[in-house]
């Protein structure tokens, strides 16, 4: 018998938390949803609300050390996302984008570089491009296909 599955959302900025909600209904998969502070969530026996309040990382925290092979995390945050895949857990982004162990370096570098460039150069501003239909569309299909492979 293999180990359930189950999702962990780094939730308090994370626009796509009715569609995990969905996938995970129709899988019959668990949901840990992690804020820092109180989140509205559906009341059913798959969904688990986590309130971390306790420091700033609280929440990060929570979702990297109950991270592992059988988790699909959910994260924008690309060096939470490191800290999940060190602990061999599935990790896509809100807008579908898979984070793997060979990604990781680039994106962590990427990040590094727009920092950079926002601290010290003007009119250079700004963060992710806005969320977009397109984005909910690739993370439901992505979410779907991971959720496949760990089952197998």
């Amino acid at each position: 018998m293999t180990k359930p599955i189950r999702i962990l959302v780094d939730a308090d900025a994370c626009p796509v938390k009715e569609e995990i909600y969905k996938v995970a209904f129709r899988y019959g998969v668990s949901v840990t949803v992690v804020a820092n502070q109180p989140i509205r969530t559906p009341k059913h026996e798959l969904i688990t609300r986590i309130t971390v309040t306790d420091g700033y990382d609280a929440a990060d925290d929570y979702v990297a050390e109950h991270a592992g092979e059988h988790t699909v995390v959910i994260t924008a945050d690309i060096l939470l996302a490191e800290r999940c895949l060190k602990n061999d857990a599935t990790v896509i982004s809100p807008k579908g984008e898979p984070f793997t162990k060979d990604s990781i370096g680039s994106a962590i570098a990427a990040r590094a570089l727009m920092a950079d460039l926002r601290a010290g150069a003007e009119g250079v501003s700004g963060g992710p491009a806005p969320f977009q239909k397109a984005d909910r569309s690739r993370f439901l299909q992505v979410l779907d296909e991971a959720i496949v492979r760990l089952r197998r």
